[in-house]
């Protein structure tokens, strides 16, 4: 009889190169959905330990960058185009410039947990494409 041994280790190495040349595609997506999985669950008990704590330093910041943001989009919105009509009004036109919302926008959405949101669509299967 043949020694079978050596058609096993062969077959093993055939089975290792292949399975890197041609990966199994769903246990990777598994194993990165469990690790963005954690992610948002870190960043869901860190946001809720923060509301609770009675620190207005610890707890207040949320809403203070949240106002800060909302007081530019409302400078963009409405205070800019008041302005301008007011500079007008009086003779004295200026060129007054928008607030920069290109560096406020990852923060405003990551406060608002979009980002997060996303990820949970995405592993619900109801994400649009």
């Amino acid at each position: 009889m043949a020694d079978l041994t050596g058609i096993g280790s062969v077959a093993d190495l055939a089975s290792n190169v292949i399975n890197k040349i041609w990966p199994d595609k769903t246990e990777a997506e598994k194993a990165q959905l469990a690790a963005a999985m954690a992610v948002v669950q870190g960043q869901l008990d860190a946001n809720k330990a923060e509301a609770a704590s009675s620190s207005l330093f610890v707890s207040g910041w949320r809403p203070a960058v949240g106002w800060v943001c909302v007081l530019a989009f409302g400078w963009n919105m409405i205070g800019l185009s008041i302005a301008k009509v007011a500079l007008g009004l009086i003779n004295h036109p200026m060129q007054i410039n928008p607030a920069d919302l290109s560096e406020m926008m990852p923060i405003l959405i990551g406060m608002l947990g979009l980002g997060g949101l996303r990820t949970v669509e995405k592993i619900n299967g109801v994400a649009a494409k």
